[in-house]
């Protein structure tokens, strides 16, 4: 089932250089919204292309960035699912509804086995790994109307479960699908009629980007839960909080860290530009270390010691 809402979330400004005044705004929830590219690309110096699933530490990255690097005068970043970026990369354009637009980044971020594919085949230069992902969490509606106390009720009858789309995003899709066989293994489930439900028509599905349409899902009330990033659970907690609660997943002995938590690259396309390696510098600074901390990523070389 792919949910459609006619209730939508209003998300805030991502912006590097922040909110614009005074400029004609076509924005209007349900209609014409753009959420995943980010600032002006004929002002910008600096493009940036990401995958979507730390989109607020980096926001805040690029702010920060900008902030001690002002002639720069703009970052323009999309954060999308890779698959996307990826096509960008090659085509050296980007388009939303009637919008298309000609760039091309200087860096691109995306999980360490895109990025060492990219490296390969010399589409971008060679990658750097900077952060990873602290495990995954449940998100869960407000009040939790389902009880849901441990993640074995994901897969309990009566609770509606949503996921990422296993066909539009296959690398987040993947993590999750192995955290539930394995949960639910634990208590005694078939993978194999996991596997089948995850797929079925009972699971809805995000569309293209789960870090947009998951929370708009739960709030919608077309399902009740999801596992997720533990970072993106954070985000949707902090600025939507009188729509989800959270709990952390706990995978300690259920699976290796090496099968749900990602580590994401960067590296530089090209030269970089003026500003690329700039950025690339930037990335491994306390700063960052401390913003996406607060957003719980963390560096790669932490210590596996938290789920």
């Amino acid at each position: 089932m792919v949910a459609k809402s006619p209730i939508p979330l209003t998300w805030p400004n991502e912006s590097a250089a922040g909110a614009l005044e005074n400029t004609g705004n076509l924005t209007i929830d349900g209609s014409n919204i753009l959420l995943d590219l980010h600032g002006d690309p004929l002002r910008a110096q600096l493009a940036v292309f990401s995958d979507g699933n730390h989109n607020m530490a980096l926001e805040e990255t690029l702010r920060a960035f900008l902030s001690a690097n002002g002639e720069a005068d703009d970052v323009f970043y999309a954060t999308t699912p890779p698959r996307i970026i990826i096509d960008a990369l090659t085509s050296g354009k980007i388009c939303s509804g009637n919008i298309v637009l000609s760039v091309s980044p200087h860096v691109f971020i995306s999980p360490d086995s895109i990025m060492n594919k990219l490296s390969a085949e010399g589409r971008v230069g060679p990658s750097m790994p900077y952060m990873r992902s602290d495990g995954l969490s449940i998100l869960i509606a407000k009040e939790n109307p389902c009880n849901i106390v441990e993640a074995a009720d994901l897969l309990k009858d009566g609770v509606r479960l949503a996921v990422s789309n296993p066909i539009t995003e296959t690398a987040s899709f993947v993590i999750y699908e192995a955290a539930l066989m394995a949960i639910g293994a634990r208590s005694g489930l078939d993978k194999t009629y996991i596997h089948n439900y995850l797929r079925s028509d009972t699971v809805a599905k995000s569309r293209l980007i789960h870090h947009r349409e998951i929370p708009q899902i739960i709030a919608s009330g077309d399902a009740d839960a999801s596992v997720i990033y533990h970072h993106l659970a954070l985000r949707f907690t902090r600025i939507f909080p009188d729509k989800f609660e959270l709990l952390k997943v706990d995978l300690q002995g259920l699976m290796e860290p090496a099968a749900y938590l990602t580590t994401y690259h960067a590296a530089l396309v090209g030269d970089g530009g003026a500003f690329g390696n700039k950025l690339m510098d930037f990335l491994m600074c306390e700063t960052v270390t401390k913003i996406y901390g607060e957003h719980g990523l963390l560096r790669p070389d932490s210590r596996f010691d938290r789920t």
